[in-house]
């Protein structure tokens, strides 16, 4: 297996084609990258800008630079010795523009006829098919064009011989293998799987070997033909079979490096069963993010939450709530569906056991067997709560436990939507006790992780899945890795930070006070960043948190509540004073806090992932934020540093740190192939986070303002080298007992290798 030393993940769309990132593969090799990193390249939906709406499965998206871009790509990356890994999507299609989607498109129009009607999770049996895109004016702004339905820009099949002379719209669409329905009824009456709570991804089944072969042909030859090294498996738990599903996979993809976007609960392991690598790296994310948090802080800020926010609820509470609302108001057609298959039991009592077990479910979903013990705590727990349940969860019990059950099977695809939208989406956006936790794969209820914690950690990755990957921004996360850096400081800088956040509530007069603690917090990890990005977040967030406002019914009044405090951040000048005041406490901290997660992330066990623009400072929030134009030009002119540049506003310092990591593990990948852990001595070893990965050690700064801040700084702090080592970033030697501030003297991190 040629498993990636690392990787660089570009999102490939229309402003960054294939064969634009073909013009990047020099950059890319220089900068010290292994393999070039794809979003989904198949054919979407048009103007996709992210490209997990694949419509056709079988071609490269010619708006992504089609054959001959990919063409162009492969041949750079020969040329440049770069692997390349690509992002898959096998658990759905995008279907919103029906004529774009050759599948779709012909199961609407010849039903269980069609050559794809088994490609697609539909419930036949309460065919026709909805579809749910009408607006107010309903059938009546429906038309009839040649031998097409039109509604307008939708286009829609008909049925052969569906059409006959002097017949009516709606006798004509009383013929068709699908009804069209007004948009709202897609939650309530959806007859197909869809992915999470988006009615325009229709599931697909890829757990039937034809479909696999059909809808994995053109991945495959990028196997067999081109060579390319790795694949990203978005979203397998939507899958019937994710286990299965990853062997098929294994079995044709012969030894490339595969991983997972599994995200893993606290304690959760990846099944020992799945032939892969690893994840996509959320988990790692965690790690390192925790690892430069005050654990001491914990307390301060869960006395300021409930007395100034006015939130008593902990973690547990909104996620009990909003997985409740994700499975009831989200999702109430998967859930019909769900009881509908044991139709001797009353529906009524059947969905609401299986929302309490979806609820207290501690994990995304089980695998059974695998997984058992996560359903069976959660059963006792839902039955705890409410010993009503005692009875209908008996009765369902042999068929939720059973791997061949059809209600076991899809209640398992279930639980994933529901934890998924009822906590990334929803509960992260709530409960904002300090949100610089609520990310992806977080675990928001442990304040912090302890140097020995984090330690452990390491030495369990090397040990299980050395070649999993590892990350600090994505395309999904919340807020982008200097965000939560600079976040970070928040739980160190006491007084401070606590007048931000409150005088920013108390002035915003947003009657939701856990959210304009959000904003707060938010505004103190990006700053004043372009009004119209932060306005942009704020919508999204706020209809995330559906508190007071929702997606499918937006509140005028309190929008305008929000969106006046963001105004007023910028143009009060006691409040943008209060905010200036606090930023300029956090920004050096911060940097150092940014230099010192990425080197780790760089380092640590496992394959690293450089998110696209991340080798220089970035202020992202979330998608579509996190997918704003890089400037590769200005990247490329920084390769030609000669010296360490400085730690300041322009953000050289990191892209060093970047490039002199990367093209240490890539010219010398056996110097990072175990784990041990570097202590300081002194009074201030706790804040020293290091590690010796066989032969290159990292070293960096934890909890950098209570160290500038204290009595000493690291004053008499010392490590201890056997032999003599080279900081491979500023070129410094040292050697036996050295003096921590003496190794930091130009960085608050250090790589170093034996001279």
């Amino acid at each position: 297996m040629s498993t990636p030393v690392s990787t660089y993940r570009l999102q490939i769309r229309s402003s960054l084609t294939l064969a634009d990132a073909a013009e990047l593969t020099d950059y890319l090799a220089d900068l010290g990258v292994d393999a070039v990193y794809l979003s989904p390249i198949l054919t979407a939906t048009s103007g996709s800008d992210h490209g997990y709406d694949t419509t056709d499965p079988t071609r490269i998206d010619p708006e992504r630079g089609g054959e001959e871009g990919w063409r162009a790509l492969i041949d750079g990356c020969r040329r440049q010795g770069l692997k390349v890994v690509v992002d898959i999507v096998p658990n759905h299609l995008g279907i919103s523009a029906v004529a774009e989607n050759p599948a779709w498109w012909d199961v609407l129009q010849h039903g269980r006829d069609s050559a794809y009607a088994a490609w697609f999770d539909l419930d036949w049996e309460r065919a026709p098919i909805l579809v749910p895109v009408l607006g107010d004016d309903g059938l009546d702004a429906v038309q009839l064009v040649d031998d097409e339905v039109r509604y307008h820009e939708h286009r829609f099949p008909l049925a052969p011989g569906s059409r006959r002379e002097g017949d009516s719209v709606a006798d004509v669409l009383g013929r068709q293998h699908y009804r069209l329905a007004h948009w709202s009824t897609g939650s309530t009456e959806l007859n197909y799987r869809r992915f999470f709570a988006v009615t325009t991804l229709a599931g697909v089944r890829v757990e039937d070997p034809a479909v696999f072969d059909a809808t994995h042909e053109r991945v495959l030859r990028w196997v067999r033909e081109d060579g390319i090294n790795g694949l990203r498996i978005d979203h397998p738990d939507g899958l019937v079979d994710p286990g299965g599903y990853l062997q098929r996979l294994r079995d044709a993809a012969n030894d490339v490096w595969i991983v997972a976007e599994k995200i893993l609960e606290p304690g959760e392991r990846l099944p020992e069963q799945w032939p892969i690598e690893g994840t996509t790296g959320y988990d790692a994310m965690t790690e390192v993010n925790q690892v430069f948090v005050d654990t001491e802080a914990e307390g301060r800020f869960t006395d300021f939450y409930r007395t100034v926010v006015g939130d008593e609820r902990d973690l547990a509470a909104h996620v009990l709530q909003g997985k409740e609302m994700a499975a009831t108001v989200l999702l109430p057609a998967e859930l019909h569906r769900l009881a509908a298959l044991v139709p001797d039991l009353p529906g009524d009592r059947v969905r609401a056991a299986l929302v309490a077990i979806t609820a207290h479910l501690p994990v995304y979903r089980s695998y059974l067997p695998v997984g058992r013990d996560h359903l069976d705590h959660a059963i006792s727990e839902a039955i705890a709560a409410d010993p009503s349940l005692e009875g209908i969860v008996a009765d369902l019990l042999p068929v939720l436990t059973d791997p061949d059950s059809e209600l076991c099977r899809r209640f398992q695809q279930f639980t994933g939507a529901v934890m998924a939208k009822g906590v990334e989406d929803t509960a992260y956006y709530r409960y904002t006790r300090f949100v610089a936790l609520n990310e992806v794969g977080g675990d928001p209820a442990r304040f912090g992780l302890s140097v020995a914690d984090f330690h452990e950690a390491m030495a369990d990755r090397q040990r299980r899945q050395p070649e999993s990957m590892t990350a600090l921004s994505t395309h999904d996360t919340k807020r982008g890795e200097d965000v939560r850096a600079r976040m970070a400081v928040l739980t160190e800088v006491g007084e401070l930070g606590r007048r931000w956040v409150q005088s920013f509530i108390d002035q915003s007069e947003i009657p939701d006070r856990a959210f304009a603690s959000l904003l707060a917090q938010t505004f103190a990890g990006v700053g004043l960043i372009e009004r119209d990005r932060m306005h942009a977040y704020a919508e999204k967030a706020m209809r995330e948190a559906s508190t007071g406002t929702t997606w499918t019914e937006p509140d005028d009044e309190f929008e305008a509540t929000v969106h006046a405090a963001v105004d007023r951040a910028y143009d009060d000048e006691n409040l943008n004073d209060a905010l200036h005041r606090l930023l300029s406490q956090v920004q050096q901290p911060g940097w150092s806090n940014s230099l010192g997660q990425k080197l780790v992330q760089l380092t640590m066990p496992g394959v690293p992932d450089v998110y696209q623009g991340t080798e220089l400072w970035e202020d992202s929030l979330v998608d579509p934020d996190n997918r704003r134009r890089v400037d590769f030009a200005q990247r490329r002119d920084l390769l030609r540093l000669t010296e360490p540049p400085v730690v300041d506003e322009s953000g050289r310092a990191k892209f060093w740190v970047v490039h002199k990591a990367l093209q240490l593990r890539h010219a010398h990948p056996e110097l990072f192939g175990s784990y041990a852990p570097v202590m300081a001595d002194g009074p201030a070893g706790h804040h020293l986070l290091g590690f010796d990965r066989g032969g290159a050690i990292t070293l960096a700064t934890r909890l950098p303002y209570a160290l500038s801040t204290g009595h000493d700084g690291w004053g008499d702090t010392t490590i201890t080298l056997d032999g003599r080592w080279r900081d491979v970033l500023t070129g410094a030697e040292h050697e036996g007992v050295v003096a921590v501030r003496e190794v930091f003297h130009h960085y608050p991190v250090a790589l170093l290798v034996r001279a």
